[in-house]
């Protein structure tokens, strides 16, 4: 019975965890000192430097917020009901 709980909990803090996560990467991406946007891979007058950068810090957000909305989301699951989600 918790799995059938978890899994549509799961997708939806998924879908929230997504949506803070390109918040978060917007507002440190415009801390760091660059524009507003970051560049898309086909941007022509950005470096190859400046889209690996934007894509390796959008990677390692997305990758932060994912794990932590996981593993609150399985430690969530083990306090209420006592198992923990497999």
């Amino acid at each position: 019975m918790v799995k059938i709980l978890y899994k549509p909990l799961g997708l939806a803090f998924g879908a929230l965890g997504g949506v803070v996560a390109g918040a978060l990467f917007k507002r440190l991406w415009a801390l760091l000192g660059h524009e507003k946007e970051a560049p898309q891979a086909t941007d022509r007058d950005r470096s190859w430097n400046e889209v690996l950068a934007a894509a390796a810090l959008h990677g390692a957000v997305f990758a932060l917020v994912k794990a932590a909305v996981d593993r609150g989301g399985a430690v969530g699951t083990r306090r209420l009901t006592g198992s923990w989600p497999d």
